[in-house]
């Protein structure tokens, strides 16, 4: 009876034990079918209510459409984004997914920031060519969105002024901008005929500035080999550039380095310029203030083509993070067009493919702001594609503000060719 009472007492404890266990085990795993990994994004936009709210709701649709994986945002102000991003990867704390400036991106790249997008081509083969950032012929950020320069006035004032209201299929040729300049100028009732923005510094001298250069047929740096800016950025084409820029400050064209940036922001609508340099993301408050009034009208043709600048923020998936089909996937679900539009309509951003473009207030066909969507397919230039862009972007931003201050053209541009060279064999090449 002992032996038998001890018997069915190890059952006992045995069944309770594996049914512990099951249970154990059960649970486990059940948290594991449903436990979602986290991934981190980092996004340059904190302090737009806007822009954010849009993001939010991105990286609340995508939670919700699957298990796999948990988004979270952190927003950081745009000044300090780049910063906080090289110190994370000097400490190794890279987020999962983050966003890039366009122009940056090969330096990110190549410094071993980003890791290729396993996106397939075919499936972005419709957005538009500057939302996509190749470096080293791979895939390495993807945009939501890009922007476009144009220039910005009222039809009644190149009316007024008996100025043909140029197209895209007929730019202004150089000698017509300038002479629109000057009738522009004669008529007395502008401080200015032009306003190129010299108040913002910074990306907008490369962005805005660079194409008008390449226009005349020189470049910041010479894209056949990446090597050097000798010939391209103080050659004969980069020169007349040079000497047609500086004239357009001592003949009083445009408002020079001293501008105040509150006549940047109001200008124009202020009836202080006649015209103005200025992007897509301004439309919006321009038609408010002209109506259909108001122009969004092609660069010039300074002899090699129009051209305008290309590529804005895109999103990535950092090179550290064990994560990256869950980053990967976000991207993914990111551009799908509803979200292309949202962004497009609520702060004005050129969608990058006709469908998000069609469906969009302001893009859609015969809408007032779908010159800008045109003139990136037509007109846009990325530039520079080279790790060492973020030097040369600086050193061609001060050679123009010194350029238009009166410095001698051909000096300056030698210079700063000289100091990009220096750089790029600093850099062994950047990889090219």
């Amino acid at each position: 009876m002992k032996t038998k009472t001890m018997k069915n007492m190890k059952t006992t404890i045995v069944k309770s034990a594996l049914l512990a266990a099951g249970i154990s085990v059960l649970s486990m795993g059940s948290v594991a079918a449903f436990a979602a990994t986290d991934l981190s994004l980092w996004y340059h936009g904190a302090g737009n209510p806007v822009e954010a709210k849009i993001i939010d709701q991105i990286v609340a649709d995508f939670n919700k459409s699957q298990a796999d994986w948990k988004v979270a945002l952190q927003s950081f102000p745009q000044e300090s984004y780049n910063d906080s991003v090289i110190a994370a990867a000097l400490a190794g704390n890279l987020p999962d997914i983050m966003d890039v400036d366009g122009p940056v991106m090969p330096n990110w790249a190549w410094a071993g920031y980003l890791q290729p997008l396993k996106i397939d081509n075919a499936s972005i083969e419709n957005f538009l060519p500057g939302t996509k950032g190749y470096w080293d012929g791979q895939l390495y950020s993807l945009g939501l969105w890009d922007a476009a320069v144009a220039m910005i006035t009222r039809k009644s004032t190149l009316m007024n002024a008996n100025i043909r209201i140029p197209t895209l299929a007929q730019p202004w040729t150089l000698n017509e901008f300038n002479s629109a300049l000057e009738t522009l100028k004669q008529t007395g009732q502008y401080d200015y005929p032009l306003d190129l923005g010299l108040a913002w510094k910074g990306e907008w001298y490369p962005y805005a500035f660079s194409p008008l250069l390449q226009s005349f047929g020189g470049d910041i740096i010479n894209r056949d080999t990446y090597q050097t800016a000798e010939g391209a950025l103080n050659g004969d084409a980069a020169i007349a550039f040079g000497e047609w820029w500086q004239m357009l400050f001592q003949k009083g064209y445009t408002p020079g380095n001293s501008q105040d940036s509150a006549d940047r922001e109001t200008g124009l609508v202020e009836g202080k310029y006649a015209i103005q340099w200025n992007g897509n993301w301004t439309a919006l408050n321009m038609l408010k203030a002209f109506g259909d009034d108001v122009l969004f009208l092609p660069a010039p043709d300074l002899g090699n083509g129009p051209k305008i600048g290309a590529a804005s923020w895109q999103f990535g998936v950092s090179a550290s993070t064990p994560h990256g089909q869950g980053a990967t996937d976000f991207i993914k679900f990111a551009s799908q067009d509803r979200y292309l539009t949202a962004f497009s309509d609520a702060i004005g951003l050129i969608p990058p493919t006709k469908a998000a473009a069609a469906a969009s207030q302001y893009y859609k066909t015969d809408a007032p702001m779908a010159t800008f969507f045109e003139l990136s397919a037509q007109q846009a230039m990325l530039r520079p594609v080279t790790p060492g862009y973020v030097v040369a972007a600086k050193v061609f931003e001060k050679a123009l503000a010194d350029i238009a201050d009166g410095a001698d053209v051909t000096d300056t541009l030698d210079n700063a060719a000289d100091e990009i060279n220096t750089d790029i064999r600093r850099n062994l090449g950047y990889g090219h």
